[in-house]
């Protein structure tokens, strides 16, 4: 599963990172939230991997949104989304 993670910024904004390296920086939290799940959701589009957004919780991560493809039966039945 490919993972964008929000990260705090060190000036109290939000950086959206994917495998340790930084897309975008300096947003605030709910345009941070947005634009991760867009990109996320985009990338599932075009790859059909299994993608999620999360962001740091006190005791583990929060999980925001998650796009993945479930097989029913022989076939596939598109994405869905989970927001938390």
């Amino acid at each position: 599963m490919i993972i964008y993670a929000l990260k705090p910024s060190t000036e109290g904004q939000w950086n959206i990172c994917r495998s340790g390296f930084c897309l975008f920086s300096d947003l605030r939290l709910g345009p941070a939230i947005t634009l991760a799940r867009e990109v996320a959701r985009d990338e599932h589009s075009r790859s059909g991997r299994a993608v999620c957004v999360e962001m740091p919780g006190l005791g583990s991560a929060i999980r925001l949104a998650q796009y993945e493809t479930r097989a029913v039966g022989p076939r596939a039945v598109g994405a869905f989304a989970v927001a938390g």
